[in-house]
């Protein structure tokens, strides 16, 4: 009995069903990854202010909000064909978030910002400037938090390995509560000045008022320099007690403007200390308000004296006003000389003096004889009390003094070299004159004794 033996032709018909064979069990034999399905679970927002909630009038404060998403999945499904979802039900995706002022004092001076996706479980915050109202009223308020966001609403699959996802929007509206509290915010609608001159002390009047919300007790006002203000308080702090909103207070605070001010007005600072409701200390916010400041007092020469010559000793007659916004009272001037000038009464009286008014002021002076033809200066400055009887004392003030040559008979004193030959001049006459006088002297007395002779 012969062998049958397979020709080559019928192993290569078989091979392709070898193959299916071998594929097919290795499919088998591979472990099938299972997806998950989700049921229920969407997004659960609420929001709520981190930190304290307390803000006061008129100032700018960040809010800081906190958004929590405590939505949780109900159900989960294991199946061996179906697909996982990417995203999850309760994610609160692509959110926005804006802050209204509701019927709050408020100004919110943030926009809308995108927060982006909240998983549940989690939270986020959020930070919005806002401007509490100078005249908001103590309460609570509750401020709208406005939030927008897309969720998963459902995920259809098509096949083994295609999914729709259903998405939906949705629009929150959440309740912040905040509380504004009372303060006392200074308001000062009067300011007039007394004696404030540039190098001067005087007084500032104002009328304070209460334009806040809160009854300050122990109060105390105080005025404080603004900032490199020239002008400085000399008693800066008045007790004024209990202080309700709507009252108004007259004070009057003694001040000082710096030497080199100019006319203008200058800044000081206004700030109440005060107890509040609740018992604590609090201050205000400083409250800077202008000071008119007259310029210094100052003197001018109206007329100079008249010139001088070397080696001359006399008065110097000096015209000095007034240049200054107000009047002064014993005012003297002094001198100070210098060489060629000597004096041993450096010190004239002036008196009293209205604003362009002109007084004489004397000095007696020696010029040196060998002083120099010429112009020159001299200092003077004037010691005077203001209004306020304070002692003042002005910029130096130069003088034009001009030294002029001698002339006439003064000039011929003033030469020595020209003295002694005048000198030698008068007693070479007076020699010829005295030897000529005895010579004729001599000869009539010869001649009558010649005359007796005959």
């Amino acid at each position: 009995m012969k062998k049958h033996q397979s020709s080559p032709k019928s192993w290569k018909k078989k091979i392709p069903g070898l193959l299916f064979c071998v594929l097919f069990a290795g499919v088998l034999a591979v472990p099938v990854c299972a997806g998950e399905r989700y049921l229920g679970g969407n997004p659960e927002l609420s929001a709520a202010v981190r930190g304290s909630n307390e803000f006061y009038p008129g100032e700018d404060v960040t809010i800081p909000v906190v958004i929590q998403n405590s939505g949780l999945i109900e159900y989960t499904f294991t199946y061996p064909t179906t697909l996982t979802p990417v995203d999850m039900p309760s994610t609160a995706k692509l959110m926005t978030v804006a802050l209204g002022p509701g019927d709050a004092p408020l100004i919110i001076t943030s926009d809308p910002q995108m927060v982006g996706d909240l998983k549940g479980g989690s939270s986020v915050g959020v930070n919005f400037n806002a401007r509490v109202l100078p005249d908001a009223q103590s309460g609570t308020y509750i401020i709208p938090l406005n939030i927008t966001y897309t969720y998963l609403d459902s995920a259809e699959q098509y096949g083994q390995d295609a999914l729709h996802y259903h998405y939906k929007q949705k629009a929150v509206t959440l309740a912040l509560p905040v509380h504004v509290k009372g303060k006392i915010i200074p308001d000062v609608n009067a300011v007039t000045t007394e004696s404030v001159f540039a190098g001067s002390e005087g007084y500032l009047s104002l009328r304070l008022g209460n334009a806040g919300n809160e009854e300050g007790r122990d109060s105390v006002v105080r005025l404080a320099r603004s900032g490199t203000s020239p002008v400085t308080p000399l008693a800066g702090s008045i007790f004024i007690g209990r202080f309700p909103p709507g009252d108004t207070r007259d004070l009057r605070f003694k001040v000082a403007a710096a030497r080199d001010a100019v006319s203008g007005v200058y800044p000081v600072d206004i700030i109440v200390d005060y107890t509040d409701s609740e018992g604590k200390q609090r201050s205000t916010d400083p409250l800077t308000i202008g000071v008119p400041v007259g310029g210094k007092m100052t003197f001018e020469v109206a007329t100079p004296p008249d010139p001088v010559s070397p080696g001359s000793k006399g008065t110097l007659k000096i015209a000095f006003r007034n240049t200054g916004s107000f009047a002064v009272t014993d005012a003297q001037v002094r001198l100070y000389p210098a060489d060629p000038f000597m004096s041993d009464d450096d010190l004239a009286y002036l008196g009293d003096m209205l604003p362009g008014e002109t007084k004489v002021a004397r000095f007696e002076v020696t010029v040196d004889r060998d002083a120099t033809v010429k112009e020159y200066g001299l200092d003077t400055e004037i010691r005077f009390r203001d209004t306020l009887g304070n002692d003042q004392v002005s910029d130096r003030i130069k003088v034009p003094v001009e030294v002029v040559p001698l002339t006439g008979v003064m000039a011929v004193l003033g030469n020595p070299g020209l003295l002694v030959i005048i000198g030698i001049v008068v007693l070479v006459g007076a020699y010829i004159v005295l030897t000529r006088g005895k010579r004729f002297t001599a000869l009539v007395r010869r001649k009558p004794r010649e005359r007796k002779d005959q």
